[in-house]
């Protein structure tokens, strides 16, 4: 370019970018329906999730701020492939769709605000679990990726609940074997031959008239299946890394409080021993659009010790998805051995988390003479994403037995307190390990029990295991 053309070149602006590449989603979804790779339905709700880039991300920020308020420290880029954060610092005005960025939020109101702390030398104390919340906002999931998800993946899912659903209706009308598998190879053809989102319209036409109870329960259940183009939820997406599971769990009610008509879903699986890749997680889907023209956005909680292994898994997860079921199988027991590795090393810090806790409970006795155990009142805050309060009642039952037998006792302290706060004490840190700790696959593994918070949390976590083989 000539010093000419250089002087007269002037750089687009973010909205003008952010306009062009919306025109070019527009374009692409367009082909992929001419083509007949979707049908108008599907274009239709893609085109609503990739046109208004700017406005979408307008409706990101706005939620961060109601729920974090203003940044903590410099905005910084992002770098997907290599999962770290790019020493240079971004304006606000600076940020577009297209490009993901982190930044440090402050989460309020934390229930483990100041809890946990380790002191340096003399005045340096440094927190060892603090109330900042890493937020890494991602950009804009790339069109042609989607479109091979709701093609691919979704469509499969799609049509294999259709036919499990249509097979449980059918079997429940007394239809015979035989002319339930004629049926499903009939539906099977005809999805395969056309990309499909009106399943109960076509499995309708399969069946024939004169079928009109099965025809009732078939349009019924088969409306209620999210189409392959609605599965699609994370064309906008957020990851929140906390430091604990409480804290997680605190920001997704905290977000149900303050907008309830905008939560589309929560999946919480930071207790989820079931999925074969151990993946340790919560998910938030939240509508930013309006409730005729849902845009939903994807938001992880997870916390920051299983992210650094759940890293390690990226190039498993890659092979995984290029290769298809080849090797699915191989790279998901590699992957769960991994996420096991994440798991344990969490756990270990809650143990250390309980060890700092019985420190002070010399300390709370001291200042409180009436009994009461007020430095944890309230401590964690109380969440309903736990386990069952059976199980709760059940493990400190026999928690209170092993009291009696003095298995567990308090030996640091001004004076040996009576049973019934002892009990309190143990009880409180016991409700403490079953909301902050994550169980594991392996029923062996157990934390170092030479110190007392060793001993009651393998004691909590066996009666955990206990209770997952009894619900298998």
């Amino acid at each position: 370019m000539s010093d000419t053309e250089n002087k007269n070149f002037i750089e687009p602006s973010v909205d003008d970018m952010v306009a062009e590449h919306d025109r070019k989603n527009l374009s692409v979804i367009d082909n992929a329906r001419v083509n007949g790779d979707i049908n108008d339905d599907a274009a239709k709700y893609l085109s609503q999730l990739y046109s208004n880039g700017m406005k979408w991300f307008g409706e990101v920020f706005y939620f961060l701020g109601k729920c974090f308020g203003a940044p903590k420290a410099p905005v910084l880029r992002y770098d997907y492939e290599n999962d770290r954060a790019i020493e240079e610092r971004i304006r606000i005005s600076d940020i577009h769709p297209l490009m993901p960025y982190i930044v440090h939020h402050r989460l309020d109101a934390d229930p483990m605000r100041n809890q946990f702390f380790s002191a340096g030398d003399a005045h340096k104390i440094d927190l060892s679990v603090s109330s900042i919340v890493t937020v890494i906002v991602g950009a804009q999931k790339n069109i042609n990726r989607a479109l091979d998800k709701i093609t691919g993946k979704y469509y499969k899912e799609y049509l294999q609940e259709v036919l499990d659903t249509t097979e449980q209706i059918l079997t429940n009308h007394g239809r015979t074997e035989a002319t339930v598998n004629a049926i499903k190879d009939k539906i099977c053809e005809k999805f395969e031959s056309q990309f499909i989102t009106n399943a109960s319209e076509i499995v309708l036409q399969i069946i024939g008239s004169g079928h009109e109870k099965i025809s009732v329960d078939l349009v019924r259940a088969l409306d209620k299946i999210p189409g392959p183009h609605k599965r699609l939820r994370d064309v906008w997406r957020v990851k929140c890394l906390f430091d604990l599971v409480p804290q997680a769990r605190f920001f997704i009610e905290r977000v149900r409080e303050i907008m309830p008509d905008r939560v589309l879903g929560v999946r919480d699986s930071f207790y989820n021993v079931k999925n074969q890749r151990n993946y340790r997680d919560a998910k938030l889907i939240i509508n930013i659009g309006t409730l005729d023209n849902i845009v939903p956005m994807e938001i992880i909680c997870q916390v920051r010790t299983f992210f650094e292994f759940e890293r390690q898994t990226h190039i498993q997860y890659e092979h995984s998805r290029k290769d298809g079921v080849k090797n699915a199988g191989k790279f998901e027991r590699i992957g769960a051995n991994i996420h096991e590795c994440g798991v344990r090393e969490y756990n270990l810090m809650i143990c250390q988390c309980l060890d700092d806790l019985f420190d002070r409970v010399g300390w709370n006795m001291l200042y409180n003479q009436d009994g009461a155990v007020t430095i944890f009142d309230g401590f964690p805050k109380n969440c309903t994403m736990h386990y069952p309060q059976k199980i709760f009642d059940a493990i400190l039952d026999k928690l209170d037995n092993a009291i009696e037998n003095e298995v567990f006792h308090i030996i640091d302290a001004p004076v040996r307190p009576n049973q019934v706060l002892e009990s309190e004490i143990f009880h409180f840190m016991a409700r403490f390990i079953l909301v902050a700790a994550m169980p594991y696959l392996d029923k062996n593994w157990s934390v170092p029990s030479d110190t007392m918070a060793g001993k009651l949390f393998n004691f909590v976590m066996t009666e955990v295991q206990r209770y997952y083989n009894n619900e298998k």
